[in-house]
């Protein structure tokens, strides 16, 4: 019987907690072991969605068996929220010295951090905060741009989806793939992604304009990147000439369309490839006849990560 130990901290998240607690409420209905018990400094704990969860406010013994999560909070700066009594502090370094396991989602990382358990580890969090947990605890090595980054015994995600993401990998850890796998399953999770993954996929990226034009022809990209598209067929989406609608979108995502829908298809294949799948087979899979194309375009990528 494996024990999850969510410590709750004012203003937390509701999907950075109700992620992970859902992977191992899942885990245990497979029969899998685990149980969840929800601690915190005091007993109504206010989230940042304004609903109001109660806790144990009592820090429970530990074994080293146990695992300790530490969901995110709402916080522009790190240093504004999120403070922990000495005595908790204490808790989370004691679990961590014993053998035990600590993890956090999000801006949960500085709780770690307080604890000195972020020093000489690599550590992760939300993109937005990453530059400031940096500059917080120098000796950490803060990965930027991953999902979760796991150091030993100390696991840290960059937040909100990706908790799920870390739970889904500690349930692989103890259980093994398969059962990671059915999990995700029942919680129709698209897909269980590595830890290395980028915070925000290539969709996300470059949709950071405001020309609905674009947004139409990505719209229509997005959903058959596998397949050959005509730039006819996207100006006739758009209501726009060919040449119009290259130069629109190129402005837009720094992006001809032919090189968005080539970066989904590396996007997709390297997530493939890193599950198992050979260069070959997921080449096939996103649209390449073979994998000389492939190749090449995921060299250009590394060498050129910016084009």
């Amino acid at each position: 019987m494996t024990r999850v130990v969510f410590l709750l901290v004012p203003q937390l998240h509701l999907l950075d907690l109700a992620g992970p607690a859902q992977v191992f409420s899942t885990a245990a209905d497979h029969g899998l072991g685990h149980t969840l018990h929800y601690t915190a400094e005091q007993e109504d704990v206010p989230t940042a969605q304004g609903i109001t969860l109660r806790a144990d406010p009592v820090l429970p013994a530990l074994t080293a068996g146990d695992l300790v999560v530490v969901p995110g909070w709402r916080s522009h700066t790190l240093r504004d929220n999120g403070a922990l009594a000495a005595a908790t502090l204490d808790w989370l370094r004691a679990h961590h010295a014993d053998g035990g396991t600590v993890a956090s989602v999000c801006a949960g990382a500085d709780a770690l951090g307080r604890a000195g358990l972020l020093d000489g580890r690599r550590c992760t969090t939300h993109h937005d905060v990453q530059d400031e947990l940096a500059r917080r605890y120098p000796r950490a090595t803060v990965v930027r741009d991953v999902l979760y980054v796991v150091d030993g015994r100390v696991v840290t995600s960059a937040g909100i989806a990706s908790g799920i993401d870390l739970a889904l990998h500690l349930v692989a850890v103890r259980h093994g793939p398969a059962a990671a796998a059915r999990v995700a399953r029942e919680m129709v999770v698209y897909a269980r992604r590595n830890g290395d993954e980028q915070q925000t996929s290539a969709m996300l990226r470059h949709r950071a304009h405001v020309s609905d034009a674009v947004h139409r022809a990505q719209d229509l990209i997005d959903s058959h990147y596998g397949s050959r598209l005509a730039l006819t067929d996207l100006a006739t989406v758009t209501g726009l000439s060919e040449r119009t609608l290259t130069r629109r979108f190129t402005a837009a995502t720094g992006l001809t369309p032919l090189r968005y829908q080539q970066e989904l298809r590396i996007e997709r294949a390297e997530h493939l490839i890193g599950h198992g799948t050979t260069v070959e087979a997921a080449a096939r899979a996103v649209g390449f006849q073979d994998a000389r194309m492939l190749r090449r375009l995921r060299a250009r990528t590394v060498l050129s990560p910016g084009a």
